[in-house]
């Protein structure tokens, strides 16, 4: 059985604000997870082009998942999918202006 305790009043007092310790030690290191890693040295566009294309790919499989749903689950699947389509339109724009490509006569050259 969990045994409560009532909370104490609201005040602005720090004095008696109560004090939350984390169970991680304070000076703990962020270690990052090696089974996915990115080469140091990728070049800067490669990664907002990577970005791109798995957002594009996400936005598919939400699109195709809201076909299969009806009701709530489709238009949470459809919500997820429009969330995705505006992440992909940032990263475009980004893309746009780190290097700019003029369109020529239906022609696009860098």
């Amino acid at each position: 059985m969990i045994k409560e305790t009532p909370n104490p009043p609201y005040t602005d007092s720090e004095e008696t604000a109560p004090t939350f310790k984390s169970n991680k030690p304070a000076m703990a290191k962020r270690r990052p997870n090696s089974i996915f890693s990115i080469v140091p040295k990728t070049h800067s566009e490669t990664l907002p082009v990577h970005a791109c294309e798995t957002l594009a790919s996400a936005g598919v499989m939400a699109s195709e998942l809201a076909f299969i749903l009806e009701g709530p689950k489709c238009n949470l699947a459809l919500a997820i999918e429009q969330m995705i389509s505006l992440a992909e339109l940032s990263v475009n724009r980004m893309l746009d202006q780190v290097d700019p490509q003029t369109v020529e006569e239906g022609v696009v050259s860098a």
